[in-house]
């Protein structure tokens, strides 16, 4: 691999950061945790509850202020970036993440963790926070155990 490849993730349960390892090795990729300056709590995560803060986030579209930068961003080519499934969408902290640097000539490639849901329209409503000259791949749902391998030959189908 001759491309300089960063797997950027947001979890919370675990479950996000655990397919980011995965992925980092199989790509011999960089990592970087994104995580907001306020960590969340289980209240703040109650989707039941429409007052909670992920609730008002998702209701708002309001990006919560992330707490580190990706300080070597230029030098990446490939950038795949992580999340769970909130509401049909990423969460809005990946909104913010993508919003705060230039991806102009580079390739992003969404992956998600998701309890039953798809990728819906996440994918949409990510691209709009980048450059037009980013490049898109397609994303990937992962769900369940994939091994390094499953993702070394997922990584070859995007020709990365």
């Amino acid at each position: 691999m001759d491309k300089k490849i960063l797997v950027a993730y947001f979890s919370c349960g675990g479950d996000t950061a655990m397919v980011a390892k995965q992925l980092a090795r199989a790509a011999s990729a960089d990592i970087f945790s994104i995580k907001p300056t306020v960590p969340y709590t289980e209240a703040d995560l109650d989707w039941h509850d429409k007052n909670s803060r992920t609730s008002v986030e998702m209701r708002t579209m309001e990006s919560p202020e992330i707490a580190e930068r990706v300080e070597n961003m230029d030098d990446y080519s490939v950038v795949f970036v992580g999340f769970p499934i909130w509401w049909y969408l990423a969460p809005t902290i990946i909104n913010g993440f993508l919003k705060s640097y230039d991806f102009s000539g580079k390739t992003i490639i969404p992956f998600a963790t998701s309890g039953g849901s798809e990728l819906g329209k996440a994918e949409a409503v990510l691209q709009a926070k980048t450059s037009p000259d980013a490049k898109w791949l397609p994303g990937k749902l992962v769900n369940g155990d994939l091994t390094v391998d499953d993702m070394k030959a997922w990584i070859k189908e995007l020709g990365i």
